[in-house]
């Protein structure tokens, strides 16, 4: 019986710590997390770019508009039911129409849609309009890994999840990556994105970043990292049956790191390339000896 009787504290002892957490992450929504997901976490992640600006806007917003409406339904049934009890009029009202209030119950709803379609649609404008970019970053989903190029700078790349055996010390589960995609803050990065075999969508939370990868077509996102860091991200397209192993690590740096990036990474690529070369002129000349040889 002791023993049961410790399982049972420990049970205890869990769901109270589950739900402080719980309540912690309630009261202070999208305030005290990183560039991602954390256990028990409520709200979005911290807002790192414009584009997540205006999403978070958009959603406090809809947030008071269907909490208010919901409060006035509730209202109303409740003082209907109070009202017209069969108690309080044991003889029932014979009236079926109030014009007045037909006109209000159709013109208030159509007052509210306008004060969310206006901001929904200046949303959906600034996801959709490009402004001039800066850098511009390719991405290419595969099954199942992702592709980078920066076609302006010569850089390809690409990026598959790191194993959770090979996991170091502050490396999330299921979150990082072998290679990162760096790109510099407060610059304008369009993004083009496709795939070569299934749909995919490269989501980065964070950003307000989502956009489907389609095989044979070329879609266009953008965004703008207001400060450096990490920003984690996943597939959010099923794509097969290791969807759920296609991270995604964006890593925004100042513009002097990234040029100092963009120089280490151009120098280990030509290295690698004539290496490769090397190796295949060496396989070439094996293969094909001269008659001095012979």
């Amino acid at each position: 019986m002791h023993v049961i009787r410790e399982s049972e504290d420990t049970m205890i002892r869990r769901m109270i710590g589950r739900g402080a957490v719980f309540l912690v992450g309630l009261l202070t929504p999208g305030t005290v997390w990183g560039g991602q997901p954390l256990p028990w976490q409520m709200g979005f992640q911290p807002s790192a770019s414009l584009v997540m600006d205006d999403i978070v806007a958009l959603h406090d917003h809809l947030l008071i508009v269907i909490t208010s409406i919901t409060c006035l339904v509730l209202g109303l049934l409740g003082f209907v039911m109070w009202r017209f009890s069969a108690r309080r009029n044991p003889t029932p009202e014979t009236w079926s129409h109030n014009t007045t209030l037909e006109i209000l119950w159709t013109v208030i709803p159509v007052l509210v849609l306008i004060t969310i379609a206006v901001p929904s649609f200046r949303l959906l404008y600034l996801q959709d309009h490009i402004p001039p970019a800066d850098l511009t970053l390719k991405v290419e989903g595969h099954q199942w890994y992702w592709s980078y190029s920066y076609p302006d700078l010569g850089i390809t790349f690409d990026s598959t999840m790191v194993e959770e055996g090979q996991l170091t010390a502050g490396q999330p589960r299921l979150l990082s990556t072998d290679t990162t995609v760096v790109v510099p803050v407060e610059r304008v990065v369009r993004v083009q994105l496709t795939a070569d075999d299934v749909l995919h969508s490269w989501a980065v939370p964070a950003l307000g970043v989502k956009t489907d990868t389609v095989p044979g077509r070329l879609n266009e996102t953008w965004f703008q990292i207001k400060k450096p860091g990490l920003y984690h991200g996943y597939c959010a397209e099923l794509c097969g049956v290791r969807h759920a192993y296609m991270p995604i690590v964006v890593h925004a740096v100042p513009q002097e790191q990234f040029d100092s990036w963009v120089k280490k990474h151009k120098l280990a690529q030509t290295t690698e390339k004539e290496i490769q070369m090397t190796e295949e002129g060496g396989a070439l000349f094996a293969s094909h000896p001269s008659p001095e040889r012979k």
